[in-house]
């Protein structure tokens, strides 16, 4: 048996490649991340080196491919249900922050002036299949 790695995930930043790994270290596999540190000194780059690379070995390649798959990556509600379209009832639902109102924008402005955080977004959810914007309330 060879001990080659093979690349089964890529991701934006590194907090979200550590939560994949530790869910499949959980399942007894060993997992390698390549490029986190890197990204972790620099975000901005993240892009340009092609994210943060979850690897594993290749003879666990399909193990981990199946505990990927089966984690959710959309929106649940608080009963852990999944979140159903309005409009075509598509379960691809994806949270999303969005600055429209003056109220964001005023806190935009003032979070980019004095390099502090936002102090208020809204959130809404967006569907994949037909790109419907809805609150849950």
């Amino acid at each position: 048996m060879t001990d080659t790695f093979k690349t089964i995930a890529r991701f934006q930043y590194s907090s979200e490649a550590q939560i994949i790994k530790g869910r499949l270290e959980a399942d007894g596999i060993e997992v390698f991340l390549s490029d986190n540190l890197t990204i972790d000194t620099d975000p901005l780059i993240s892009n340009a080196i092609g994210g943060v690379k979850l690897k594993v070995y290749s003879h666990q390649s399909e193990t981990a491919l199946e505990i990927l798959n089966a984690i959710n990556k959309y929106s649940v509600d608080d009963e852990g249900q999944a979140i159903i379209c309005p409009t075509c009832k598509s379960k691809k639902i994806e949270l999303f922050s969005t600055i429209k109102d003056a109220k964001s924008l005023i806190w935009f402005i003032f979070g980019v002036l004095f390099s502090a955080l936002p102090f208020y977004t809204r959130h809404k959810y967006r569907c994949e299949a037909c790109q419907t914007e809805f609150d849950l309330k």
